[in-house]
């Protein structure tokens, strides 16, 4: 497809576009089922503890009938968490805001989340291929993802976590953009003359990168979401590093790389690890500010034991994270659900978050036998593409390393990897949604590729126009197929079972 100008009408009529489809594909029935399903009944109440207390409180046994009916069973105990608060305080927002017991209310933010996600992909897309068509497929095919589309209709914690580490990759290449504007403009000299010599060896020192300061910041929240965000940090740092290494030397940099160490990575680690950090700190202050939560009196309850320079608070929340840190590590609990991290570019393992049936005359049922179904199963072609695009993106990265691949296949390194590490761990496949903008953008990548002008005759790049057309209709049609599973609409249980590809879906 041609790459066209990001500029005009399309640069906001496209991303709109998708954005509008994505929202309504997340809000439309968003109170549907009106019940805690899977691990909302974690986080829907623990958010609710946080608007009573600051910090998350036990609940009774048992106490989700109670919950969802206006009752709630709240403990005066504080609880045991292992997740940071961040991202209970924002499905707390919506229940603030939309109601406590219904289930737009604690579903409002993640629905909102997924949705701003698909206007980041679009974004995102337009920055790395220059072409408002590709950015506008990227944000489609975001849109219709059925794992993207579960997540963000249910009340769980990896729809924050995607969105942080997705603003985080769009600032990173915002401040790219930026960066090299700002080291071409002080290179620059009346015609005729030359840069400074001490310029032309060391470079010039870049004092204000505020997207890599925003990058720091949404790094900082996606580790308030889940720890698991750590490895988006190493990473994502990593690869700002490596930009400004090529950045120095497509300038003509004489000692470009010690330059990017001492002018670029020193004054990054200095400012972006901090405010990092300062930034995760800041989720906390709900557990900081009171006095009831787990843990919160351990450092005067074990005087001289931890890190005992760290002020009491302080040291009593290091201790809190020694023991998150623990439980992460150790989980190993047998689960249905569970999945190899091996299983994931398959979709082997989907997670079942919702089954209810009914026999005819029940609940409205006029059929046989109806089905009530929700499944974090993504659209199986699309997500099959996907996987096999990422694959082609690191052989095309190995042999043209284009930097777009790199940075497409750095979420692969951050996302995929570390998780191989810990076989023996509890693991679900839902752990791989910070992993699907990704995706969208390698496939995205790929199409560009497969229908790029270059060396084409007109007739063969009308023709595989058609067929990206035509891939693109089969993918809208699979999603329609798939819509009434990832939704919970009531249908027959002959059709769930048409759903039913492979046995471990079901």
């Amino acid at each position: 497809m041609p790459t066209a100008v990001a500029s005009g009408p399309l640069m906001w009529i496209i991303p709109l576009a998708v954005t509008l489809l994505a929202g309504l594909l997340r809000f439309v029935n968003l109170a549907h089922p009106h019940m805690l399903i899977f691990d909302e009944t974690y986080y829907v109440k623990d958010a609710f503890s946080l608007l009573q207390s600051g910090y998350e409180r036990e609940w009774a046994d048992e106490s989700d009938p109670q919950f969802i009916a206006g009752n709630p069973q709240l403990s005066a105990d504080s609880s045991f968490v292992v997740h940071p608060p961040l991202g209970k305080w924002l499905i707390a927002l919506g229940m603030l805001v939309f109601g406590d017991f219904n289930g737009f209310g604690w579903r409002f933010s993640t629905a909102l989340f997924g949705t701003l996600a698909v206007l980041l992909v679009t974004l995102c897309a337009r920055l790395l291929f220059g072409s408002h068509t590709l950015a506008g497929i990227a944000g489609l095919l975001m849109a219709i993802d059925g794992h993207s589309i579960v997540m963000s209709r249910t009340a769980l914690l990896d729809i924050f976590l995607m969105f942080f580490v997705l603003a985080a990759f769009y600032a990173l290449l915002k401040d790219r953009v930026h960066g090299r504007t700002q080291l071409a403009r002080k290179l620059a000299v009346p015609e005729g003359n030359r840069p400074d010599d001490f310029l032309l060896k060391q470079g010039p020192m870049l004092w204000w990168r505020p997207w890599r300061l925003i990058a720091a910041v949404m790094l900082g929240g996606a580790v308030g979401i889940k720890w698991s965000a750590l490895s988006f940090v190493a990473v994502f740092c990593l690869l700002a590093v490596l930009w400004d290494f090529a950045a120095r030397r497509t300038a003509g940099i004489h000692q470009w790389q010690r330059s990017t160490f001492t002018r670029d990575g020193i004054y990054s680690f200095f400012t972006m690890v901090p405010l990092a950090f300062m930034t995760y700190l800041s989720t906390w202050a709900g557990w900081l500010v009171t006095t009831g939560g787990r843990y919160r009196h351990w450092a005067e309850e074990n005087p001289g034991q931890g890190v005992s320079w760290l002020p009491a608070p302080l040291r009593s929340l290091w201790h809190y994270h020694q023991a998150g840190y623990e439980f992460h590590t150790g989980l190993s609990s047998e689960h249905g659900w569970q999945s190899s991290p091996w299983t994931w570019p398959f979709a082997g393992r989907p997670v079942l978050f919702y089954f209810e049936g009914y026999d005819k005359g029940a609940n409205g049922c006029d059929l046989k036998r109806c089905t009530e179904v929700i499944t974090d199963l993504p659209n199986p072609l699309l997500w099959w593409a996907c996987s096999i695009s990422m694959f082609l993106l690191i052989l095309w990265w190995i042999g043209a390393r284009d930097w777009r691949a790199g940075a497409i296949l750095s979420s692969a390194v951050a996302g995929f990897l570390p998780w191989l590490m810990y076989p023996e761990r509890t693991m679900f496949f839902f752990y791989t949604l910070p992993l699907v903008p990704f995706m969208m953008l390698s496939l995205t990548y790929m199409i560009g590729k497969f229908v790029s002008r270059e060396s084409n005759s007109a007739l063969e790049y009308r023709s595989r126009i058609v067929v990206v057309t035509l891939v693109l209709v089969i993918f809208l049609v699979t999603s329609a197929f798939f819509w009434s599973i990832w939704t919970g609409e009531m249908i027959a249980d002959e059709l769930w079972r048409l759903h039913v590809w492979i046995p471990s879906w079901g």
